[in-house]
């Protein structure tokens, strides 16, 4: 049960960071442009990286080889996201931006799952799966409307 409620924990933190990280993006944008925003905040995960990384030598970073060459996309993905909810904050607020993109995160996430993608365990798409996607489309739908 202790698992479970640090997993939990981790997701919110993570949700909230999420939350809180898109408007400041989104703030970045109005001010300077898509590209310096995903650039500065790139930099700035980048700086709060290096610190443990010299604190522990490197870690394992000499071993980015072994990484499978589509995992280095990650940061452009990245720069989807910073872009997309800079674009969408100022025209439909946080919260709805928010939604839409948990929504494709959703909605991804069970194709991943569905046949095992990226390294995903394989969870079958069912009946309740698709009840509880078609829930947060329509909440994206009623958020958008």
């Amino acid at each position: 049960m202790q698992t479970v409620l640090i997993i939990i924990f981790i997701g919110l933190l993570g949700g909230m960071a999420v939350g809180v990280q898109a408007p400041l993006s989104s703030m970045i944008t109005q001010r300077l442009g898509v590209m310096e925003s995903v650039f500065i905040v790139h930099i700035g995960g980048a700086l709060a990286a290096l610190v443990p990384l010299i604190y522990f030598g490197g870690g394992k970073l000499g071993n980015w080889r072994s990484v499978p060459w589509y995992a280095l996309a990650a940061g452009v993905f990245g720069l989807v996201v910073i872009f997309s909810m800079s674009y969408m904050i100022p025209r439909i607020g946080v919260a709805t931006a928010l939604i839409i993109l948990l929504a494709g995160q959703l909605v991804i996430g069970t194709i991943l799952d569905h046949f095992g993608l990226l390294g995903a365990s394989v969870r079958p798409i069912d009946g309740t799966r698709v009840i509880g996607l078609s829930v947060v489309l329509l909440g994206v739908w009623l958020s958008v409307k």
